[in-house]
C-alpha cells in the first residue's frame, strides 16, 4: 500500500503555480525553506494563539498558503527531519526516534518501567537516499543548511555535508543547545563565535549566516535551509521579552493552576509561559532579518519560502512550554497537538494569497513539490505528493497518511500506529492492541472515541494499517518479561504527587514580577517549567 510518486521534469518552471498569475514562473526558482524544532501548530498568532507574537511568520501565511491540516511524519524530531529530506516515511528510512533514544532492553535504564521494549531504529540518515539538496544539484542549486541536524555526526559520516549540503552552519548530532545555549559564545563546534557577537541570540545568529549565504549566491538558484534549534528546551529568553510577556500573562488572566494530569505525566493548561513566548519572539525576529535580506537583495519575487516544524509543541515533559489550544497532547503524543504542526507555502508570483486549504498533507510532500517547482527529475521513489495543484487552486488524490511511532515519548505519548483517511483518524496502540477512532471533522480534540460505536470503519482503516505497516517493513514493540506493575505505579503516583506540584511552584514563580532566574538572564528557562 505504499504510496509512491516518481517525480516528474516540470515543463517551463510548472507555470501551472498560480496560472491566472500575470507572474511568470521562474525556471529555477530559489527556496528557503524554515525549520523550527519542537513549534506547535497553534504557537502562531496566525494559527490562533492570543498570548504569542509572530508578525513575520504570520506574513509567510497571510503570503501563501496555510494548510491547516499540515503534518509533520513523526510526533518527534530525528524521523520527521529524515521524512522532509528525503521525502519517505519514517518506516521506509527506519528513524523512527529522536537519535540518541534508548531502545532494547537498553530502555530499562531509563527507569520509565514499561509494558513493552522499543524496537531498534536507523541511527543516522541513510546513504543511499537522494536527498532533497542533492536532487536540487541536478540542476545546479547552491545549498546551505544552518542549525539543528541531528541526523548524525562526523563520526558516521552523517553531517549535512555528507547528504548534499554545501555549507553547514551549526549542525552536528545535538538535538538542542546545550553547549552553549541561546545566547552567544554559543560553544558549537560548527559555528564561530565572534566578539561583536556577545549577546547574540542563537536564532538571530543563523539567520545571520542564512543572509550572509543569501547574499553570496544571489545570481545563482539556491537552497537556504534555516532549521532553528529554537523553541526545543532549554528554553531561554532576554529579561525585557520575559517581562513583556509576563506583564501579558497577567492582562489576560493568570488562572491559578497551570496542569492537569494526562495519562501519564502532567500537562500545561493555557499558553502562558513568558520565557517560551519570549524565545518564540526571538524566532520570529529572526525569521524577519532573512525576510528583510530577501528585499532588499530583489530577491522575494524568485524565492520560494516553506515554513514548517518538525513536531507539534512540548505542552508535557522536557520543558512543559506550551498548551495546543484546540488540539489535543502535543510533541511526543499520539494525539493531534502531536503532529499538527505549521505547514506555509509562499509562491510570489501565485496569485493564493492567505489562502487556507484544509487538505491533509505532511512532511513527504515538501520533496516532491520543491522538486517540480525547481524543474528536477529524478527517479527518486517517495511516499509524498506535489502540492503543487493545491498551490494553483486544483486538488490532488485523495490518499490515507500513516504515523508509526513504536516508542515511548519523554513527553507521555504511547507507542501507537496512526492512519487519517479523511476525516477519519485511527490510532492503534502497541501496549494492549486496542483502537481509537475519531471523527476530526466534529471532533478535533479527539475527546469522543467511536471505535465500537463505528465498527465498521474501525476494521476498514485498522486492515490499512496493518498493511502499510507490514509493506514498509515497520518494527513493531516487543513485550518486556521484566515489566513490574508496582513499579510502574510508583512511577505514575511520583508524576502525580511530586512532579506536577513542583510545575505548578515554577510557573508560580515564573510569573512573579519579581522573578530572577540567575544574574545574566541568559540560562533563564533552563529546566523551569
Amino acid at each position: 500500500m505504499k504510496h509512491l510518486h516518481k517525480i516528474l521534469l516540470a515543463s517551463l518552471g510548472m507555470i501551472l503555480v498560480g496560472c491566472s498569475s500575470k507572474e511568470k514562473a521562474p525556471e529555477r526558482p530559489n527556496f528557503l525553506f524554515i525549520l523550527v524544532d519542537d513549534l506547535g501548530y497553534s504557537d502562531l498568532s496566525a494559527n490562533g494563539s492570543q498570548y504569542y507574537e509572530t508578525p513575520h511568520i504570520d506574513n509567510i501565511a497571510n503570503q501563501g498558503v496555510n494548510f491547516t491540516n499540515g503534518y509533520a511524519t513523526c510526533a518527534v524530531c530525528s524521523p520527521s527531519r529524515a521524512s522532509l529530506l528525503t521525502g519517505k516515511y519514517t518506516t521506509v528510512h527506519g528513524i523512527t526516534d529522536w537519535i540518541g533514544a534508548k531502545t532494547g532492553t537498553d530502555w530499562r535504564e531509563a527507569n520509565r518501567f514499561t509494558k513493552l521494549l522499543p524496537p531498534a531504529y536507523t541511527p543516522h540518515l541513510p546513504y543511499d537516499y537522494i536527498t532533497l539538496p542533492e536532487a536540487l544539484k541536478e540542476r545546479d542549486y547552491n545549498t546551505f543548511f544552518a542549525g539543528k541536524w541531528h541526523l548524525g555526526s562526523a563520526s558516521n559520516n552523517s553531517l549535512p555535508t555528507d547528504h548534499g549540503f554545501d555549507i553547514n552552519q551549526g549542525g552536528y548530532h545535538a538535538g538542542g543547545p546545550y553547549s552553549g545555549g541561546y545566547f552567544s559564545p554559543f560553544n558549537n563546534p560548527y559555528l564561530t563565535d565572534h566578539e561583536d557577537e556577545k549577546g547574540m541570540s542563537l536564532s538571530m545568529k543563523l539567520a545571520k549566516e542564512t543572509s550572509k549565504f543569501i547574499k553570496q549566491n544571489k545570481g545563482v538558484p539556491f537552497l537556504a535551509y534555516l532549521s532553528f534549534y529554537a523553541v526545543h528546551g532549554p528554553i531561554q529568553t532576554s529579561q525585557e521579552k520575559w517581562a513583556k510577556y509576563r506583564d501579558k500573562a497577567e492582562s489576560m488572566g493568570i488562572q491559578e493552576k497551570g496542569f492537569e494530569m494526562e495519562r501519564i505525566l502532567p500537562i500545561r493548561k493555557y499558553q502562558d509561559n513568558p520565557v517560551y513566548a519570549g524565545l518564540i519572539e526571538q524566532v520570529d525576529e529572526a525569521v524577519g532579518s532573512v525576510m528583510q535580506t530577501l528585499d532588499e537583495l530583489d530577491l522575494k519575487d524568485n524565492t520560494v519560502i516553506i515554513f514548517t516544524s518538525d513536531n507539534g509543541g512540548v505542552a508535557s515533559g522536557d520543558n512543559y512550554s506550551t498548551n495546543s489550544l484546540s488540539l489535543s497532547g502535543g510533541k511526543g503524543y499520539q494525539w493531534e497537538g502531536g503532529t499538527r504542526v505549521p505547514f506555509f507555502i509562499s509562491i510570489p508570483w501565485s496569485d493564493l494569497k492567505g489562502v487556507k486549504n484544509s487538505t491533509p498533507v505532511n512532511g513527504n510532500d515538501f520533496y516532491p513539490t520543491i522538486l517540480e517547482l525547481a524543474g528536477v527529475e529524478s527517479s527518486e521513489q517517495v511516499d509524498g505528493t506535489s502540492l503543487v495543484p493545491l498551490l494553483s487552486s486544483q486538488e490532488i488524490v485523495a490518499r490515507p497518511l500513516f504515523w508509526h511511532y513504536p516508542h515511548y515519548g519523554n513527553q507521555g505519548g504511547e507507542p501507537s500506529s496512526i492512519v487519517r483517511e479523511g476525516n477519519w483518524k485511527l490510532i492503534h496502540y502497541w501496549e494492549d492492541g486496542h483502537n481509537e477512532l475519531y471523527d476530526l471533522e466534529i471532533d478535533l480534540k479527539e475527546q469522543n472515541n467511536v471505535a465500537d460505536a463505528r465498527t465498521d470503519i474501525t476494521a476498514s482503516l485498522n486492515s490499512k494499517l496493518m498493511q502499510w505497516l507490514e509493506d514498509t517493513n515497520a518494527k513493531i514493540p516487543t513485550a518486556d518479561p521484566l515489566f513490574d506493575a508496582d513499579s510502574l505505579q510508583m512511577k505514575l503516583d511520583y508524576y502525580r504527587n511530586t512532579l506536577m506540584p513542583n510545575l505548578e511552584e515554577g510557573r508560580a514563580q515564573m510569573l512573579q514580577k519579581d522573578w530572577q532566574p540567575n544574574d545574566d538572564w541568559w540560562g533563564s528557562g533552563t529546566n523551569v517549567p
